[in-house]
């Protein structure tokens, strides 16, 4: 039956509402679908007809709306006014180093810089492989960590099932004409130059052209397991199982060499195993949780950063499949060891580091949560709300992090976390002011204090918005200024003590004096 004509266009502005709404979340039909069915599943709509809705060509119940409503935070009022909100703003740059016009231009040229990149790795002490970290560092962050190739070539080998059990896993490995075989080693200390060694844990390597071999102990971790044979599983699919790869290590000193590498100097090999590593991994984290059913397992779950716990998948894995699968895409991943170098970073949302993972600074902030955790012995997910002072700069991050053991046994602090900034503009609220109104709350407590009311329910709101349910538990608690370093602390009251003025650099000094006469 045709619709009246004003139900046609009560329908024509309630769909185009809906869908402005989950665009700019960045939201599927399906995702929407699923969000609708958790809260009642009997109301929830199928995505056909969602689709419907948006469309004009149906009017949602009103407890549909009501759903939606609580979805996206917003009155039932808003829905009938018959106007649209102005187009959310992205305040978030799309990597997070931005380009720079460097001058002279030819000497920046291809040729040069071909000849001059090896000079520079070799005179700093860079080896090959932290080189490629950072050139992949930036690939992901320019990519916002999406890399759909990758993720049709997992999802063509495992069917999109999910989840995997460990028997799938080896079901697959087989299909593919590998062969298994498992060995005993235990872990040993790694001092490398430094007086606290670490473990170090050999779990399993490649042998060309078609043998996995797998250490004994990762039996006794399902999840661990997976992720090792998935990983392999990788290699055999995207490089036909040639000898090129490095073996899977946990633990240890990070120099940035191969294991196997026999010299000091650069070597081309560093650059490709560390590009090989990299697609491996992506291909493993797709493979045991496809795009589509794991995006909804995290929104069944709030994005629990230890949700994993209920299939068999790592923590590592989850945190850092978040940024790939989630509709926001505003996030940072951190992999901190003591006593604070980080093994691993993406950092989408351009969230300025304290340190990288090839040098360590003797003055880090020590308020950031990933590295406060370091030296607690919790471990349970703990959430923090930051304002993130970098010079005039200010950002507002909320993450969570929770302390855990690699492979070999070491300690360390794994932490997700999502910029607030571009999700507070999507709902049309400044993000400049909620955070002048949370940093100057921070400052009258010395540097940590309770959110102020109005902010909190913003951030509350956030929450349900995201359907990320930690944003809501840091903001029940005291809200933290962070920075990159000490030294600037840019709080009311120095965290350590009295700030040091800057003197004028003597040649400054002596130059003034002389044009001053």
């Amino acid at each position: 039956m045709a619709l009246h004509h004003g139900l046609k266009r009560k329908a024509h502005f309630l769909g185009t509402k809906i869908k402005s709404l989950r665009k700019r979340n960045n939201l599927t039909l399906e995702d929407l679908s699923v969000r609708c069915v958790q809260i009642d599943a009997e109301a929830g709509p199928s995505v056909s007809y969602l689709s419907m809705i948006e469309n004009g060509k149906r009017v949602p119940s009103e407890r549909l709306l009501q759903i939606i409503a609580e979805i996206f935070q917003k009155d039932l009022s808003w829905f009938f006014d018959e106007s649209l909100d102005g187009e959310a703003i992205d305040t978030a740059p799309r990597a997070a180093v931005r380009g720079m016009p460097l001058e002279p231009g030819f000497l920046f040229s291809d040729s040069l810089l071909q000849l001059a990149i090896p000079e520079l790795l070799a005179q700093t002490g860079t080896t090959g492989r932290q080189f490629a970290h950072l050139l992949i560092r930036a690939h992901q962050e320019a990519s916002q960590n999406r890399f759909p190739d990758i993720e049709r070539a997992a999802e063509s080998i495992g069917k999109k099932q999910f989840p995997l059990r460990v028997e799938d896993v080896f079901s697959i490995a087989k299909d593919l004409g590998l062969e298994v075989e498992w060995f005993d080693k235990n872990s040993f200390k790694d001092k490398g130059d430094t007086d606290a060694p670490l473990n170090m844990l050999v779990r399993s390597f490649y042998d060309a052209p078609n043998k996995v071999y797998l250490n004994r102990s990762l039996e006794k971790s399902p999840s661990r397991l997976k992720y090792d044979l998935a990983n392999h599983i990788a290699h055999m699919v995207l490089h036909d199982g040639d000898g090129a790869r490095a073996p899977q290590v946990s633990g240890g000193r990070v120099s940035g060499r191969r294991y196997d590498a026999d010299t000091e100097n650069v070597d081309a090999k560093d650059v490709l195993f560390a590009w090989r590593d990299f697609e491996c991994s992506y291909f493993a984290a797709a493979l045991l949780a496809p795009k589509t059913a794991f995006r909804q397992f995290l929104a069944k779950h709030s994005y629990a950063i230890d949700a994993g716990d209920k299939i068999d998948l790592t923590n590592t894995l989850v945190m850092r499949r978040m940024p790939s699968v989630s509709p926001y895409p505003h996030w940072h991943y951190f992999d901190a060891y003591p006593p604070g170098n980080l093994r691993a970073v993406y950092r989408g949302n351009g969230i300025p580091l304290p340190w990288g993972n090839m040098t360590m600074v003797s003055d880090p902030c020590q308020h950031w949560a990933v590295f406060r955790m370091l030296n607690t012995t919790s471990n349970k997910p703990s959430s923090q709300i930051s304002v993130l002072r970098s010079g005039d700069d200010k950002r507002l991050y909320c993450c969570q992090s929770i302390r855990s053991k690699d492979a070999a046994g070491n300690p360390h602090v794994l932490c997700a976390g999502v910029d607030l900034a571009p999700a507070l503009a999507a709902q049309n609220i400044d993000p400049k002011k909620t955070i002048d109104m949370i940093e100057s709350s921070c400052n009258r407590g010395g540097g940590s204090a309770p959110i102020p009311v109005e902010a909190r329910k913003q951030l509350e709101s956030i929450s349900k918005i995201l359907n990320i349910g930690w944003i809501e538990d840091g903001s029940d608690k005291d809200a933290t200024i962070i920075c990159q370093r000490s030294s600037n602390c840019p709080r009311d009251k120095h965290c350590l003590g009295k700030q040091q003025p800057k003197l004028k650099p003597k040649l400054d000094e002596i130059r003034d004096s002389i044009v001053a006469g």
